[in-house]
């Protein structure tokens, strides 16, 4: 073969430092100063979204409206007047998003899962979540999802130069188009009018510049017909940190446009309930004439991943090692949630129930996203659930911790 002379070999160093210099340009921004960052607003939307330790209360005195919109026969007072709201958590965990797609299929099928007042999803969960809302008619379209997707429709590994000056190690345009098939305008206005019957819809992000957690409202979005900030959000929240690339949300504060950079709200935390966002919020209650101490949740939580430690033959090699231990730290997260989670509730006298993937399930995943994998998980979390499933009261391991402070 021909060497190249020269010149060729000059282009090949302007091409390559091209490459570079245009993977460089994606990294100018604008950010929120940290004087703003509690004042930013989306467009005109106060009302969609909350950041932990905003001062901006507008989606907690939607959660306390949703009280005032709901039918009486939607969730009906019981014994004492106590109304007792079905609430749904589902946690993050990539593919294994299956067991609890499968899991809520199995769970139709089996009768007796309830209309939830408020779904809240992260990450994987985000995904799941907006369907799981429209109840058991989407349970198909959750099946197809979680037992056909491929690593292929998730994510495109970059062109190794231009990751060194990158913000990712991979591009997720495949999963943006996969979000983009799942909800589209029929969803949305579906989403809408379960939010004006008083049903709330919630996906968390992490803002990655002021490392603060963000809680958006998917039903105010709807009602809004923003269909691009729906899938965004969604996008955002199943941005796997290095392996993805941000969300970039463009706000405004004190009459300039910044932006804001927001990946997988996993990063903080891998499930997320609504009691919080309900501090300190007794005055907005008695004003609507709401009664907290006459309000009871039936959580349930899905934990898309383990509870104990499962055994993994690892490859002795960087990739290897890498993915190993950022499921490790994952897990770990999900297990300290849970436990964070129980003793919120229990605290509070209300109902707490877990389920989880069981540690007899072996996973045999080949790929990332393993549509075979995927298929199996699926199929028992749907096993698991439509005999009954008996969910745990209490984080495995709690019960023999409290027996032996009591010896």
């Amino acid at each position: 073969m021909k060497r190249p002379g020269i010149v060729g070999f000059a282009a090949l160093l302007y091409g390559l430092f091209f490459i570079i210099f245009l993977s460089g340009c994606a990294t100018i921004r604008h950010p929120v100063p940290p004087d703003l960052v509690d004042r930013v607003r989306v467009g005109n939307m106060d009302e969609v979204r909350v950041m932990t330790g905003e001062h901006n209360t507008m989606l907690q005195e939607s959660l306390l409206v949703s009280v005032k919109q709901e039918a009486p026969e939607d969730f009906p007072a019981g014994p004492g007047g106590i109304k007792v709201y079905p609430i749904l958590a589902i946690s993050g965990g990539g593919a294994n998003g299956a067991y609890g797609a499968g899991l809520l299929k199995g769970w139709s099928e089996e009768g007796s899962r309830p209309v939830f007042k408020v779904i809240t999803g992260v990450s994987t969960g985000a995904i799941i979540a907006p369907l799981a809302f429209l109840g058991k008619d989407y349970d198909d379209e959750l099946e197809k999802c979680y037992t056909s997707m491929a690593t292929k429709n998730v994510l495109a590994y970059k062109f190794p130069l231009t990751t060194l000056f990158g913000d990712s190690l991979a591009s997720n345009s495949p999963l943006a188009r996969t979000i983009a098939g799942m909800m589209n305008k029929d969803i949305l206005e579906k989403i809408a009018v379960e939010h004006k019957r008083g049903r709330r819809l919630l996906v968390g992000t992490a803002n990655l510049d002021a490392q603060r957690f963000v809680v958006w409202d998917m039903g105010a979005i709807a009602c809004r017909g923003d269909i691009e900030l729906f899938r965004k959000v969604i996008l955002a929240s199943a941005a796997i940190p290095m392996i993805f690339p941000p969300s970039i949300f463009h706000v405004e504060a004190d009459g300039k446009t910044y932006d804001e950079l927001h990946a997988d709200g996993g990063t903080i935390t891998q499930v997320f309930t609504t009691a919080k966002l309900l501090d300190g919020m007794q005055g907005a209650a008695k004003d609507l004439n709401i009664d907290p101490s006459k309000i009871k949740a039936k959580l349930y939580v899905i934990r898309n991943g383990y509870m104990s430690p499962v055994y993994k033959k690892v490859k002795d090699s960087l990739p290897a090692l890498a993915e190993r231990s950022f499921d490790m730290i994952i897990d770990s997260q999900g297990i300290g949630d849970a436990y964070r989670i129980y003793t919120f509730t229990k605290e509070r006298g209300n109902d707490y129930n877990l389920a989880f993937i069981p540690p007899d399930f072996k996973d045999e995943s080949k790929e990332m996203f393993d549509p075979a994998a995927m298929k199996r998980l699926f199929q028992r979390g749907y096993a698991d659930a439509v005999i009954g499933y008996k969910w745990h009261k209490e984080p495995p391991g709690l019960e023999i911790k409290e027996k032996y402070e009591m010896n």
